[in-house]
């Protein structure tokens, strides 16, 4: 009789296994879709800000031309002076952000959209280069392009940025480390990619803030003139748009994917 009970209490039922196991799972992704319905709004308006970023910059660009028009009269340096702004706010920022919401929003799976993550922050890099390099094309030279702290900023941005690529390639992409070192480098990965982010909006806030100086001041453009109200609304996108991208990416979703990358699968004993 005492084996038979003993017998009874060894066993163990599968159903109950399975159920003590994918319980917290299952919990973390029914919160996980809960807080993704969530970030609905948040990701709506950033779309919203984002188009309105491109259309005040291609706005300023065309429209006012005479800002963008350097000593030389040379078509050549014109266009290098449109580029850089385009380049810089629609090719870096506004990719790069996009970039970082790729988690938030896009179906598929995890390496799927680490794949789309990798190949828009390349995307935005390359922007951000070429965006640079347009300063390097003035007949005053390098040093008269680069003295500003507008100019020192970017340079830093770049540089931390195209190091931040090549990590998370090396680390998520590559494959080339454990799984163990990649989840201690992800939460530093996170943290350098959106101070990055930040850093690069402050960045074009101080390029706006010299550009429209340097107009008010030996341009006479007016203060209350349509194209300072045009950068004003540019500078005051960027900084509602970055808000918005870092709070979608710091949102409790983000910490159960960490959590539980896995939420969808199975696990039985």
């Amino acid at each position: 009789m005492k084996k038979s009970i003993e017998r009874a209490s060894n066993r163990t039922d599968p159903a109950l296994t399975q159920v003590s196991v994918e319980t917290p799972v299952t919990e973390c992704s029914k919160m996980a879709t809960s807080v993704s319905s969530s970030l609905a709004p948040l990701l709506f308006f950033a779309r919203i800000w984002g188009l309105l970023v491109a259309v005040l910059v291609v706005s300023w660009a065309l429209v006012f031309k005479p800002s963008f028009l350097p000593q030389s009269t040379s078509q050549e340096d014109f266009i290098y002076a449109v580029l850089h702004p385009l380049l810089m706010v629609i090719g870096f920022i506004l990719i790069s952000g996009e970039a970082i919401l790729v988690h938030r929003w896009l179906p598929g799976s995890r390496g799927f959209k680490k794949s789309v993550h990798l190949c828009l922050q390349g995307l935005a890099l390359a922007c951000g280069i070429f965006g640079i390099w347009t300063k390097f094309h003035g007949n005053d030279g390098i040093v008269a392009n680069f003295f500003s702290l507008h100019s020192w900023m970017g340079l830093i941005c770049i540089s931390l940025f195209g190091a931040q690529w090549l990590m998370g390639f090396m680390s998520f992409w590559h494959r080339g480390e454990a799984r163990s070192v990649r989840m201690r480098v992800l939460p530093w990965h996170v943290f350098l990619g959106l101070y990055t982010y930040g850093l690069a909006v402050a960045t074009a806030e101080t390029g706006l803030l010299e550009k429209i100086t340097f107009l008010q001041t030996e341009k006479d453009v007016p203060r209350h003139s349509s194209e300072s109200m045009v950068v004003n609304g540019i500078g005051l996108s960027l900084a509602l748009l970055s808000g918005i991208v870092i709070l979608a990416a710091v949102s409790p979703r983000f910490q159960a994917e960490l959590m539980y990358p896995e939420s969808k699968k199975t696990t039985t004993l």
